[in-house]
């Protein structure tokens, strides 16, 4: 309880940051969408002379930009790619700053199992993880509410909640990676590589219509415009989510407890 109650205390700067700076980014976007009003028609002519490509790449559905659900699903692609870089130096720093900071050793003293320190740090990471999705969803529904007032909350809470889905999807790998590495000299190096990595991956099978690339990037795992025409995920792609979290977190746990923890 003392190691959760530390890594909660230590997220605690960077939940507070993160939920903000994207709800901030969702708020202005839900501004914007009012401010175009009847604009909005042009707006969407705009949109339908961009190619393919570039509306597959940044999610752009022109046939339902005009309503609040279809128009934040642009900037979500944004606030997700953020999400996901919480999510991954929150797991990749979990057991590698222990090491880094040489604190390791000191650790390994408390009469407490690795299970259970490894246990203590997942759950403070998913929960600081959940508290980010609830002030998230809180600041970005209220301000719909506020701003435009008619929209459908259930597509856009949907919509929001993928956040959650692929945040833990990062974490879990965060932490697999954590445990693997020896040493992490810098963790945001390896949290943006890793991230820009995949959004960069997911982007070129847009960009080149390629739907097998979407197997290897979490960021398109959840199309919001499946999520907006059939007000549910996709089946497949939430069952591959649920498997990889279950499975990184199970190769965590084992490599943890039988890894040499080395404090220098």
């Amino acid at each position: 309880m003392n190691i959760f109650l530390h890594e909660m205390r230590a997220y605690r700067k960077s939940v507070i940051i993160w939920s903000c700076s994207m709800a901030f980014l969702s708020v202005m976007y839900i501004f914007i969408f009012k401010g175009l009003g009847r604009d909005i028609e042009d707006f969407k002519l705009f949109l339908s002379n961009m190619p393919d490509v570039l509306k597959k790449v940044f999610n752009i559905y022109v046939d339902r930009i005009s309503s609040l659900e279809g128009f934040y699903s642009f900037v979500f692609s944004f606030v997700v790619l953020c999400g996901a870089m919480q999510a991954m130096n929150m797991g990749t720093s979990a057991v590698a700053k222990e090491i880094r900071q040489k604190t390791a050793d000191f650790l390994m003293t408390k009469p407490v199992s690795r299970g259970a320190i490894l246990t203590s740090k997942l759950m403070a990471a998913f929960f600081a993880l959940l508290t980010t999705n609830i002030i998230y969803l809180a600041l970005t529904v209220l301000a719909a509410f506020i701003v435009v007032n008619k929209f459908n909350l259930i597509l856009f809470v949907m919509i929001t909640f993928t956040l959650f889905f692929v945040q833990l999807i990062f974490m879990a790998l965060g932490f697999l990676i954590s445990v693997t590495a020896r040493k992490i000299e810098s963790v945001v190096t390896v949290s943006l590589s890793t991230v820009f990595g995949f959004y960069v991956i997911g982007s070129l099978g847009s960009f080149l219509g390629e739907n097998r690339v979407r197997y290897f990037s979490p960021f398109r795992y959840f199309d919001t415009g499946y999520i907006i025409e059939h007000s549910a995920y996709e089946t497949s792609f939430l069952a591959i989510s649920i498997a990889f979290i279950i499975a990184a977190l199970a190769g965590s746990f084992l490599i943890y407890i039988k890894k040499d923890i080395h404090a220098a």
